[in-house]
């Protein structure tokens, strides 16, 4: 059987990166490092570590082994937690994975505040727009904006997402205000290339009646802030969430348009593998963005003003 020892001496040398440095947070000497974990590779029967670069690259197995030594050592302090006095700051490390954008201007400032709350807590964070694996990648928890598909993850709602399609007065003095959206289609459009169809836009008239409408596209491009001052700097008409737009609206450097067709709603949702129980530290901090998000977010109040 496993010791522990072993355990906390391998993930701290990934952690690390290297034996020495292993070596000099564990505060024991090199060899017993390189000792302990020789003897768990005997004990497992398999190479944890690629020996052909100076850097503890994980192999496969490694991987695999690296994740679930990780979820142990996370059990054991939330059994610990659970038994001690219930007062007890929360500690330990919650890995995210974010969008880009979303996470840049919404979710840094939550977590910053989160972090002052409970200063024992460390983060591990990942802003992309890619749609990361969050079992596989071994993260707690991800926030996600999309129509959920059929997952095994389980999804918590943080808030609803509305859509605005707009342009730069520039624009829209030199090229006119389309007014349907089938218009569209004679005008320059942004769109976000992580979209399947990002050329199809679709939208509701006042009836609650689907249309979809094929744009031309100028630019593609795998992120909003990036369409948001293209938007602003005249090259074309943008779709995209109000949370990334609010800013430059509120500004007049973007005038919404098309404003009687209602876009599909988007939703913000919390997202966390039901492979095991959430930890105590994960659940508060779902439970923090959730009140946090609550009721107008403030990317809508300002639109409102």
């Amino acid at each position: 059987m496993l010791k522990t020892e072993e355990i906390e001496t391998f993930t701290q040398i990934v952690d690390s990166g290297t034996i020495t440095a292993a070596a000099e947070h564990l505060q024991l000497a090199k060899s017993a490092v390189s000792r302990r974990l020789s003897e768990l590779e005997e004990k497992l029967g398999v190479e944890l570590f690629h020996r052909s670069t100076r850097k503890m690259n994980l192999t496969d197995s490694g991987i695999v082994f690296y994740q679930q030594c990780t979820q142990i050592l996370d059990d054991l302090m939330e059994a610990e937690f659970s038994v001690t006095q219930s007062h007890q700051e929360i500690r330990g490390k919650i890995k995210v994975a974010a969008p880009l954008s979303f996470g840049l201007m919404h979710l840094a400032p939550a977590i910053f505040d989160f972090k002052k709350l409970h200063p024992a807590i460390t983060f591990d964070i990942d802003f992309s727009d890619r749609e990361v694996d969050l079992i596989q990648e071994g993260f707690d928890v991800g926030v996600r904006i999309a129509e959920l598909k059929d997952s095994s993850l389980i999804a918590r709602k943080l808030a609803e997402l509305s859509t605005v399609v707009c342009a730069s007065p520039d624009y829209l003095r030199q090229h006119g205000e389309p007014k349907k959206p089938e218009e569209l289609a004679q005008h320059d459009c942004i769109t976000y290339s992580y979209l399947e169809r990002p050329e199809l836009w679709s939208f509701l008239d006042k009836d609650e009646n689907p249309i979809t409408t094929t744009v031309q596209q100028i630019i593609r491009v795998n992120n909003g802030e990036f369409m948001r001052d293209a938007a602003a700097a005249g090259l074309g008409i943008i779709r995209q969430p109000t949370f990334i737009a609010y800013t430059d609206i509120a500004a007049g450097k973007l005038i919404p348009i098309l404003q009687e067709y209602k876009s599909m709603p988007v939703n913000a949702y919390a997202i966390y593998p039901p492979t095991r129980h959430l930890s105590q530290r994960v659940r508060q901090f779902i439970d923090f963005l959730a009140e946090r998000y609550a009721g107008k977010p403030c990317w809508e109040q300002c639109l409102s003003c």
